[in-house]
């Protein structure tokens, strides 16, 4: 049985051609899909039973199971899914402001082998496939009042989505798809440890997303002490196609910098980030490190983060200091992991904040 999901409009508007049906039934299939949110073809009311008969006997859509739901004070979810192709990933709905933004994962698992990060703790099993990530984001539109809309998407969930570029790029073409959820590639962002191949590869194809190019360390000794690929690339490299990527799409280049305690804080840190990055015309995105069980590493001293972030300010670097959102329920930058709990939990909001 084919998924719903990984096929085009055109695709769809074929196979109900070739099935003597119109093809203009193929944007209200999408409708029901990406804006009216079914889960089901038999919600599909606008279309006859004949043809919800057909299609449900050819395709399928919306296959992984929802294992667990944490909800945090904040408004953030976070869903665990279990896909029948095998395996288990987190992917997570954030609230701020206006804003409605989700954290897909592009694979299970993750091979990278960031020290501090929880989602490669058990290596990597599988790519997902472009059905695959575009079910998170329909799962997540569909914990939204009818009223609200998704707005932005980060591919920073688990695992790398540059090794897994094709499948990525077919999930977001349904994104930005008019007669899909419509969202533009400006409000869409990549993250990369930096895989300068592939970084290559979506400036040669045009690709229009944003790209977020994790460093964590300024210079290469550190970066491959904490993120083992590094030795394999190497910093130059990986900011050479970073700068190559926005030479050729203009979008916004942003650079992730996890502080960890008595790590990568210390002022010569930020001295050699400043160094690094002054020329460019980038955003800087410090992340105080967000504490995992079982990993020795610590959220920096209030003291050290406030002398960091000096140094890079005077430096003349564009910086913004991440906001935790949903830290505590495990669903913030790096907390991500397979990990299925025994009961779905809520966080209540603190006293002072009811």
């Amino acid at each position: 049985m084919n998924n719903l999901l990984d096929i085009t409009n055109e695709d769809l508007k074929q196979w109900l051609i070739d099935h003597g049906h119109k093809p203009y039934r193929a944007g209200q299939i999408r409708d029901w899909l990406f804006n009216r949110r079914a889960s089901s073809f038999n919600e599909m009311t606008d279309l006859s039973q004949s043809l919800r008969d057909e299609l449900s006997a050819a395709f399928e859509f919306g296959t992984s199971e929802i294992v667990s739901l944490h909800e945090a004070a904040d408004g953030t979810e976070k869903l665990l899914l279990e896909f029948p192709g095998g395996g288990q990933i987190e992917c997570v709905l954030l609230r701020d402001g206006m804003r409605r933004s989700i954290c897909i994962s592009s694979q299970v698992g993750c091979a990278m082998g960031c020290v501090f990060c929880a989602s490669g703790l058990d290596g990597v099993e599988r790519n997902l496939t472009a059905a695959e990530m575009v079910d998170q984001m329909l799962k997540l539109a569909r914990r939204l009042p009818s009223d609200e809309r998704l707005s932005h998407i980060v591919v920073m969930g688990m695992g790398e989505p540059l090794a897994n570029l094709d499948n990525v790029l077919a999930a977001l073409a349904h994104a930005t798809d008019p007669k899909g959820l419509g969202i533009s590639p400006r409000r869409i962002t990549i993250s990369t440890v930096g895989l300068p191949a592939a970084m290559r590869r979506m400036a040669a194809e045009n690709a229009r997303f944003n790209l977020a190019v994790s460093l964590h360390a300024p210079n290469d000794e550190l970066r491959t002490a904490l993120v083992p690929v590094n030795a394999k690339t190497g910093l130059e490299e990986v900011i050479a196609a970073a700068d190559d990527y926005f030479d050729a799409s203009g979008r916004q280049l942003t650079f992730e910098y996890v502080l960890l305690g008595g790590l990568n804080d210390a002022p010569e840190h930020a001295r050699q980030l400043v160094h690094l990055l002054r020329r460019r015309s980038a955003l800087l995105n410090v992340i105080p490190y967000n504490p995992v069980a079982g990993l020795p590493y610590q959220t920096p001293s209030a003291d050290a983060q406030k002398e960091f972030r000096k140094i890079l300010q005077d430096g003349g670097l564009n910086v913004h200091f991440r906001q935790r959102k949903g830290d505590e329920i495990n669903a913030a930058c790096g907390q991500l992991r397979r990990i299925k709990p025994t009961v779905v939990q809520t966080i209540a909001a603190p006293s002072s904040q009811k």
